[in-house]
């Protein structure tokens, strides 16, 4: 995908969570906040979405006010609605219930100038599992360094 400029990522989604499928959103926003977006003002720490009413929202999600704007902007914490088809919704809904996952935002980024959410179907990880990540993180780059090396 080339024409996706990516404005956020959640780069502690994949260290904490197994990753078990994705999902793309649409995000409903405010004229302030889509211009933070494009400046690349957001950060997805601690965020996540949640299902309420038949809706997908995101949570805790923060789109730094933008300093142009009247009035003072918009909320940076506020709750944002994702857009998903029903039955997506429905699907997702039943896999969070059933196996107790959780939906994680992964990235932010835009599609042909639309405001876009990659979602992750998650699971926790355990801190042993962690911990074989970061050891097979080192042998990878110790194996790298290796074979630069010897070059």
């Amino acid at each position: 995908m080339s024409d996706r400029k990516v404005v956020a990522t959640n780069r502690k989604a994949r260290f904490n969570y197994e990753i078990l499928d994705t999902w793309e959103a649409g995000m409903v926003l405010r004229g302030s906040e889509v211009k933070s977006l494009r400046d690349g003002q957001m950060q997805l720490k601690d965020s996540y979405a949640d299902i309420r009413r038949g809706e997908v929202w995101l949570e805790n999600a923060h789109i730094a006010p933008y300093s142009f704007a009247e009035d003072g902007g918009h909320d940076p914490e506020r709750s944002r609605k994702l857009l998903l088809h029903r039955r997506e919704i429905d699907r997702l809904f039943g896999r969070i219930r059933e196996e107790g996952l959780t939906l994680v935002p992964l990235q932010v980024y835009f599609v042909g100038g639309k405001a876009k959410v990659e979602l992750g179907l998650a699971r926790g990880k355990r801190t042993r599992d962690k911990r074989k990540d970061i050891v097979a993180r080192q042998q990878k780059r110790e194996m790298e360094r290796a074979r630069s090396h010897r070059r």
